[in-house]
């Protein structure tokens, strides 16, 4: 769900990482920075792909057992064999999948939409029913960037989910954590887009990725 097939140099610029919980405020820039052994940046101008999910997307016993399973195993491959596990129940659309419902989607879209061009540039999105992709430009720091999409978007299910009948995950609306990657070059650019336009696809939930509403495949020239 982060890039179809990462291997070798790929999947060394995956990994799930706390953005807003390594110790450093929103507003302070991060630059390089490391989480285990995968390199990460935070710095003005530098594209990034962005993966941010529900609170009861993945649910807790799965991760025990993963972690279980892995416990043996060196660190780089288990934090492959771990990414490749989530990415799988992330496309199940385990939970109470919160973003199917079309006005959350909405809200979610509008949110990212809302300071395109002024804290950053969006490139493109994909708003799943358990998840979301979005790919930056970030003139403002990511801690602060995406602390502005989760807690409006929180507070707004939270308001509104009784009247609209849709349940949300009961602690909290997002999980803590986001997967982000910083973009090498055009081609990386390009397959990242190109792989989060194709996730509903994958994931069986439309034809083509211009058929799936809550994604920027319909305004993408480049994608068929």
């Amino acid at each position: 769900m982060v890039e179809a097939g990462p291997s070798g140099g790929e999947a060394e610029a995956v990994a799930e990482v706390a953005l807003a919980s390594e110790g450093a405020e929103p507003s302070a820039r991060l630059g390089w920075y490391s989480r285990h052994y995968l390199p990460h940046r935070d710095e003005a101008g530098l594209i990034q792909s962005l993966t941010f999910r529900l609170a009861d997307s993945l649910p807790q016993e799965k991760l025990r057992q993963l972690e279980r399973e892995l416990a043996l195993e060196k660190d780089s491959v288990r934090d492959v064999e771990r990414r490749k596990r989530m990415e799988r129940w992330l496309d199940a659309g385990m939970g109470c999948r919160a973003l199917a419902h079309p006005k959350m989607a909405e809200t979610m879209e509008d949110a990212l939409l809302r300071f395109d061009g002024e804290r950053y540039r969006l490139l493109a999105w994909c708003i799943m029913p358990t998840h979301v992709h979005s790919v930056i430009e970030p003139q403002a720091p990511l801690p602060a960037i995406v602390k502005s999409w989760k807690s409006f978007t929180g507070r707004w299910a939270l308001r509104h989910a009784p009247a609209l009948g849709f349940r949300t995950p009961v602690r909290g609306f997002w999980m803590r954590e986001v997967w982000d990657r910083f973009i090498r070059d055009d081609a990386h650019l390009r397959r990242t887009i190109d792989y989060i336009h194709q996730n509903p696809v994958k994931a069986g939930l439309c034809a083509s990725p211009k058929a799936w509403p809550w994604s920027s495949a319909r305004f993408d020239p480049a994608c068929d």
